[in-house]
């Protein structure tokens, strides 16, 4: 079993936690949610998740739908839901998965929409 705190290391793990506290997803789903990331890497993400007892879950036919245990984190995850109900973490948390993304980036436009 991973350590609850330990996987929350990981922005993306928090971010995947995030999408999932109020509503059960599927993984095809946060895959498309989080747009930069491969399939791959957010099916190893949910398993971490789940090693830490963070998620719960089932299968729906070929698919499989993630939900979070917040009673994982007992106070940690009532303070989670404050912090992720505000738009300055989200701000953050976008800045810190950009950061962390791997691969080319995507080079700014400019004013006229060219590629500078």
């Amino acid at each position: 079993m991973v350590d609850p705190i330990a996987a929350l290391a990981a922005p993306r793990r928090r971010e995947i936690l995030r999408l999932v506290w109020r509503e059960e997803r599927a993984a095809g789903e946060i895959h498309r949610e989080l747009g930069d990331v491969t399939f791959g890497a957010v099916s190893q993400q949910l398993r971490q998740l789940e090693h830490a007892g963070l998620v719960a879950v089932r299968a729906d036919g070929r698919r499989r739908l993630y939900r979070a245990r917040p009673e994982a984190l007992g106070p940690v995850g009532e303070a989670l839901a404050a912090i992720w109900d505000d738009a300055l973490y989200r701000l953050k948390i976008r800045a810190e998965l950009e950061s962390s993304r791997r691969g080319p980036r995507r080079r700014p436009t400019s004013a006229k929409g060219r590629r500078r």
